[in-house]
C-alpha cells in the first residue's frame, strides 16, 4: 500500500521549520534560515533535497504551511520578512497536488487540542473550562495572536492580527519609551515592544532616554542573555519591561475573549527564557485589571514549551479528516 506523503512547514521571519509527515506521524524535522533563501520555494526544495524526498516515490503530494502574516487571497506577503509569492505558482514549483497556506497562529490553534502534558506548563492559578474560549499569544520575531471557539463539537481556530493593537503604558517610564518609539513608528503596536524586534526597540529607547553611550547595540539574543546573566542592567530592564507589556496584552486578550478556556503563550522567545520568565511578574501584570482582578485570577495561563508545536496542527490539517 502506498503511503501518502505530506510536507509541513512553520515559517516565521527568522526560521523556516520543515518536516515530512504521513498518517503515522512527523519526521525529518529541520530548521533553515529564511535569510539564506530568495523565496519559500527554494527553501522547500533545499529541504526536500536534504532529506532525500525529491525523487520519484519519495516526494510529498501535498503540503500545509504556517506563515507569519495574514492569509487573504492567492498572493501571500510576510509581515516581517521580504518573502512574497503566489500560492499556486509555489504549488506548481514544488510539484504538489495541493498546497494550503495558513496563518502561523492558526496552526498553533489547531495544535492546542493535541497538546501533551509535557508540552505545556501552567503559570499561576485558575482552571480551564472545557468549551470556553481560548486565547493564544506569542512573541517571536513578531507577535502572533489567535483564538479558539467551541462550535458544540470541536474547537475552531480564529486567526487574527491582534499583535498590532495599540500598546498602552501604565508608568511614566513606559510612557517615555512609547513616546520615543512614536518618533520611529506611526503606530506603536504591541508587536513593536512584545517581540524579538520589540525587545531591541525597548532596549534602544531606554538607552537613548538614559543617554547610555557606554552601551552598544545588541541583538534580541544578546539582550536576553545579558539580562539573564546579570551583565547589563539596562538589558534586564528592557527584558522585564517587555514581559510586563506581554502580560498586559495577554490580560486584555483574556478579557476581550472571556477566555475561560485559558490563555496559551507560544513563541520561541518565552520558551528560551525559562526560569527568568516563570519568576517574572508576567502573571501579576496579566491579572492587574482593577475591578476585574478576581475575574482574571480564575483564567489559567499556560506556556507552550514545545518549539515545534505548529507541526501538530499542520499534520492535523493534512491528515486528520482522512483518519476520521
Amino acid at each position: 500500500m502506498t503511503v501518502e506523503l505530506g510536507l509541513i512547514a512553520d515559517i516565521g521571519a527568522t526560521n523556516a521549520r520543515f518536516a515530512m509527515a504521513d498518517t503515522n506521524g512527523i519526521y525529518d524535522e529541520k530548521i533553515l534560515k529564511c535569510a539564506d533563501y530568495a523565496g519559500i520555494d527554494l527553501a522547500a526544495k533545499d529541504y526536500l533535497h536534504m532529506v532525500g524526498a525529491s525523487g520519484a516515490g519519495k516526494a510529498p503530494s501535498k503540503a500545509s504551511f504556517a506563515m507569519a502574516g495574514p492569509v487573504q487571497d492567492e498572493f501571500f506577503k510576510m509581515t516581517n520578512h521580504p518573502w512574497s509569492f503566489n500560492i499556486e505558482e509555489v504549488r506548481k514549483a514544488l510539484s504538489l497536488q495541493s498546497l494550503h497556506i495558513m496563518n502561523d497562529f492558526h496552526a498553533i490553534g489547531l495544535s492546542v487540542a493535541h497538546l501533551r502534558p509535557e508540552d505545556v506548563r501552567q503559570l499561576g492559578g485558575g482552571e480551564a473550562i472545557h468549551g470556553a474560549a481560548i486565547g493564544i499569544i506569542g512573541p517571536g520575531t513578531g507577535l502572533g495572536v489567535s483564538s479558539l471557539f467551541w462550535d458544540g463539537q470541536a474547537y475552531r481556530p480564529n486567526p487574527c492580527e491582534g499583535g498590532h493593537v495599540t500598546m498602552p503604558a501604565r508608568t511614566q517610564r513606559e510612557f517615555d519609551v512609547l513616546r520615543y518609539l512614536r518618533h520611529k513608528y506611526r503606530h506603536v503596536s504591541a508587536e513593536r515592544v512584545c517581540s524579538g524586534k520589540g525587545l531591541v526597540n525597548v532596549y534602544n529607547a531606554l538607552r537613548a532616554l538614559d543617554e547610555r553611550q557606554d552601551l552598544t547595540e545588541r541583538s534580541p539574543e544578546q539582550i536576553s542573555a545579558d539580562a539573564m546573566n546579570g551583565q547589563c542592567d539596562l538589558c534586564h530592564e528592557a527584558l522585564t519591561m517587555m514581559i510586563l507589556f506581554l502580560g498586559r496584552v495577554a490580560g486584555n486578550l483574556a478579557l476581550t475573549l472571556n477566555a475561560k478556556g485559558g490563555i496559551y503563550i507560544a513563541g520561541g522567545i518565552i520558551s528560551q527564557l525559562g526560569p527568568y520568565f516563570y519568576d517574572s511578574d508576567f502573571r501579576k501584570e496579566f491579572i492587574s485589571k482593577g475591578r476585574f482582578e478576581d475575574y482574571l485570577q480564575t483564567i489559567p495561563t499556560f506556556v507552550i514549551e514545545n518549539p515545534l508545536v505548529a507541526f501538530t496542527g499542520l499534520h492535523a490539517d493534512l491528515f486528520a479528516k482522512k483518519q476520521q
